[in-house]
């Protein structure tokens, strides 16, 4: 008898383990598997280089969903992104949205600053007022190559 009991007794904790095991996997993946508590809602961008799905999304600098899908619009030839926004979180139709750098080159992600004087977006709406990432590479090459005023102006000689 006693020889069963330790056998349950391993089996027992092997199982926890398991459970465990997957909890963890699923916590730390950031896996949904009872429903998701976001909400659809759109962007266009004429860049969105260096944005990932699953890039993060922030308002007022906390993070209120990710980036679910990115495509090409062939219609109007620009970027078409999908936002997972959390549910309860309100963004209303004059909501303005920009690709930001964490750091000085750290990952991108979208700022969204909501609005507060329109309608409120439905899910499936569209953020139509965009802005897209800064280039960084391209600002130091037009000063390396004297594109650039000191004054922030741009010069139509360039570099002679």
């Amino acid at each position: 008898m006693k020889k069963y009991s330790m056998e349950t007794t391993v089996g027992l904790f092997v199982v926890i383990g398991l459970l465990c095991l997957g909890y963890m996997t699923v916590k730390l993946g950031k896996i949904s598997l009872f429903g998701d508590d976001t909400y659809p809602l759109y962007a266009r961008f004429t860049s969105v280089s260096g944005l990932k799905t699953g890039s993060p999304v922030e308002i007022f600098g906390i993070q209120v969903g990710k980036v679910e899908k990115m495509e090409i619009d062939p219609q109007k030839q620009i970027a078409w992104v999908q936002l997972g926004i959390k549910k309860g979180i309100k963004v209303f139709d004059d909501a303005s949205a920009s690709i930001k750098t964490a750091g000085l080159i750290g990952d991108r992600f979208i700022k969204v600053d909501p609005g507060g004087s329109g309608d409120l977006l439905k899910p499936g709406g569209t953020i139509t007022e965009t802005t897209p990432a800064l280039d960084i590479e391209e600002l130091i090459g037009k000063y390396a190559f004297g594109d650039i005023k000191k004054d922030g102006k741009e010069s139509k000689e360039g570099a002679k």
